[in-house]
């Protein structure tokens, strides 16, 4: 059962690993160690104990509850810090803005201050273009203020347990959350929309209590999440039509046109995976969707309070949860030279519930970027990141016509499975038979 440190040829995550931080794939590699070295097998020894010994492994009163709950403490620990701290910055720099310390570039307004001399001809330009096409104020009030009606009405048709108020108060909410989401994604280059919508999820789910919570703090936090990313995301694509000289409407239409077409492409690509795959979102499969399970169980956790827990879980959750702060308080106050080489709780998290197998694939990218950067840095600087694109690509690429065979019954003619030694004395005892 807790075999799970193996490497199982993933293109992807070898892909992954070689465009991370090192000290990324050290930290799920640490999680994986923590977790299913350690945790894991000591909390499995307290079966019939901590929680009863006759229920199946995949039962959230059982042992997943423990991998699934930990996990969520440190992800909250580690959202909420961050998310403290942006918005601090973010008010700070509100503050400066207000007392005059900052000024934002107005369009058609002459600035008070001569800064011509200051900033070269190019930044000129860009700001020059950047301020030429705004969109009007009273096309994005309607524009919001149109889908927030759609939304009212729509949704609770399509998810009957998410009323129509609960959809109203979170587009009241939204866009104040929406603005500290873009503004702080802008000065740390970190969105936090998974937080806001864990906010959701926990909000809209207890008001909801037993009456379909879970399902309306699911849906929630899918409406909370989508208003909130977008924002940062239109953030991060005006940047980049500003640096690369393009319209901010050409931006936003692009915006608006890629949606459109994401609300068609994005089920269809969840039916494809869906009808091929038999066991898809089943856990310990090939494609288990892990955060999926995860927020499920935050939204059982809004409705139905502690009491859904395990023994001691909720004790360990709260140790994790403190441990995901201070190690984000310690890494912020060593600075930037010695808290680099502190784990990130976020990355330590993951696999806690989904194993740590993709870590060794993630870890063997790294060892192969770091060889390569000592036989040649310049060249792995330049084409190590085409590389990993393309180990990434072609890995994903190949999940089409697979879905394709899977779904026209077609089945690979060869198996290949690597065992342990038991395990596989096992099996050719069972072939010799």
């Amino acid at each position: 059962m807790f075999i799970r440190f193996y490497f199982d040829f993933s293109t992807t995550y070898v892909g992954v690993g070689m465009i991370c931080p090192y000290i990324i794939n050290i930290s799920v590699l640490l999680g994986g160690i923590l977790s299913w070295g350690l945790m894991w097998p000591l909390i499995e020894t307290r079966k019939g104990d901590w929680y009863p010994a006759d229920i199946p492994a995949s039962n959230m009163h059982g042992l997943q509850g423990y991998k699934v709950f930990i996990a969520i403490a440190l992800i909250l620990g580690d959202g909420l810090y961050n998310f403290f701290k942006v918005f601090s910055r973010t008010l700070t720099g509100l503050f400066r803005q207000v007392r005059g310390k900052q000024s934002l570039p107005v369009a058609n307004r002459p600035s008070t201050s001569d800064t011509s001399k200051k900033i070269s001809y190019d930044d000129q330009r860009r700001t020059e273009i950047f301020l030429k096409d705004q969109i009007p104020v009273w096309f994005s009030v309607a524009g919001y203020v149109t889908i927030a009606i759609i939304s009212t009405i729509a949704l609770p048709h399509v998810f009957h347990d998410l009323k129509w108020y609960y959809i109203l108060v979170i587009y009241v909410f939204a866009p104040t959350l929406a603005f500290c989401n873009a503004y702080g994604c802008g000065l740390t280059d970190w969105s936090l929309a998974s937080t806001y919508g864990k906010l959701a999820i926990f909000t809209i789910g207890a008001w909801a209590g037993s009456h379909g919570g879970v399902l309306a703090g699911l849906a929630a936090c899918g409406v909370m999440m989508n208003i909130v990313s977008t924002a940062s995301d239109l953030m991060q694509d005006f940047k980049t039509g500003y640096l690369t000289l393009a319209s901010p409407r050409a931006m936003f239409v692009s915006q608006v046109v890629g949606t459109a077409m994401g609300c068609i492409v994005s089920p269809c690509v969840f039916w494809l995976f869906y009808k091929a795959f038999d066991d898809f979102g089943v856990p310990d499969s090939q494609y288990p969707a892990p955060f999926a399970i995860v927020y499920r169980n935050m939204a059982i956790l809004g409705v139905q309070g502690f009491s859904a827990l395990p023994k001691n879980c909720l004790l360990l959750c709260y140790g994790f949860f403190g441990a995901a702060i201070l190690i984000n308080f310690m890494k912020d106050m060593m600075g930037k030279k010695w808290g680099s080489f502190i784990p990130l709780p976020m990355a330590m998290a993951i696999p806690f519930y989904i194993g740590p197998y993709f870590t060794i694939d993630m870890c063997i990218g790294s060892l192969i970027l770091f060889v390569w950067e000592k036989l040649n840095k310049a060249k792995a600087d330049a084409f190590a990141p085409a590389v990993a694109s393309g180990l990434i690509c072609g890995d994903g690429i190949w999940t089409l016509p697979s879905s394709i065979l899977a779904l026209a019954g077609v089945k690979p003619p060869i198996c290949m499975k690597f065992l342990s030694r038991a395990t596989n004395a096992k099996v050719d005892t069972f072939l010799g038979s």
